[in-house]
């Protein structure tokens, strides 16, 4: 018999139960189940709009389902996680733990929901339709073996950057990447706490925030390209966790260039495989990569809707 819990916060034995999860899926599925932003809100126990819902099998003390309701700053993100053993039931919790995600919603105003799913099947299909969500964005996850190829680096034009400076760079980071991604629903808008967020996390490490000034016509950012490594992964992974070129300097070949940058630093600090995601329409972006070296490691799917408020 499954049992489901409701918590609007975390205690540590909840965060432990629910970590626990994640890391039989992450080892099962080969990557995380969860992005960023749902991972920090688990980690600090839920802030403001977080609704963290378990399923558990009776006299069980490890969740076989996790899904977590999460506030951005004008969407609400989903997540869900089914313990490997228990992907045959994955349409009965799924639809139980959504369907109460949504409700939460809704009684809070309701509003703009991102629903991410990584290696999409039917069921999540399904799932999503229970909702009244649809297909939106799809991301490709792109791997690369570190080093990169000699002859990748000398075919690169080559640029100077420098290292995140904290104290000091935040105003221009914030102001490149917010301009760079107008019309992101996740990575758009950005506040100096988003930013302190990332920069309290284990992982934070300013000398991997590789920045391009220009002098021209006066000393400004022109872009960035945000590493993130993992040596307790195996391979070791080095993720191009955010790159962007301000709007005023795109075409000009600085994403490859700063692609190519971050991909240096993270072979440099004992990174043996690059990634990064790419929407599945961007070709030029995707030909880009594909130059550098990346092949598609898999697909993520969006499925997005409106609640209503109730």
């Amino acid at each position: 018999m499954i049992k489901f819990e409701i918590k609007r916060s975390m205690t540590p034995s909840d965060i432990a139960a629910v970590t626990g999860l994640l890391s039989v899926v992450e080892t099962a599925d080969s990557h995380r189940p969860l992005n960023d932003h749902l991972s920090i809100d688990l980690r600090h126990g839920g802030r403001t709009g977080f609704a963290g819902l378990i399923a558990w099998e009776t006299n069980s003390a490890n969740p076989v389902a996790y899904c977590q309701v999460s506030r951005g700053n004008d969407s609400w993100a989903l997540g869900l996680v089914v313990d490997p053993n228990h992907r045959n039931e994955t349409l009965q919790l799924g639809a139980a733990l959504l369907s109460e995600a949504t409700k939460i919603i809704g009684s809070e105003g309701g509003g703009h929901v991102h629903w991410w799913v990584s290696d999409p099947a039917p069921e999540h299909d399904e799932l999503a339709s229970k909702i009244d969500l649809h297909a939106g964005r799809s991301l490709l996850q792109m791997h690369v073996l570190l080093p990169l190829k000699q002859k990748v680096i000398a075919e690169t034009k080559q640029i100077m950057t420098q290292s995140f400076r904290v104290g000091i760079d935040e105003a221009s980071w914030l102001t490149v990447n917010n301009r760079a991604f107008a019309n992101h629903p996740e990575q758009g808008d950005w506040t100096i706490e988003t930013l302190m967020s990332r920069s309290n996390e284990s992982w934070f490490n300013a000398s991997g925030i590789l920045l391009h000034y220009v002098d021209q016509p006066s000393h400004q950012l022109a872009g960035f390209c945000w590493t993130k490594l993992d040596k307790l992964s195996d391979p070791h992974l080095g993720e191009i966790y955010i790159i962007a070129v301000d709007p005023d300097h795109r075409n000009m070949g600085l994403g490859s260039s700063l692609t190519v940058a971050g991909l240096n630093y993270l072979a440099s600090a004992g990174a043996t495989t690059g990634m990064l995601f790419v929407d599945k329409d961007n070709a030029v972006a995707i030909a880009t990569y594909l130059k550098l070296g990346f092949a598609i490691h898999h697909q993520e799917q969006a499925f997005v809707g409106d609640i209503a408020a109730s």
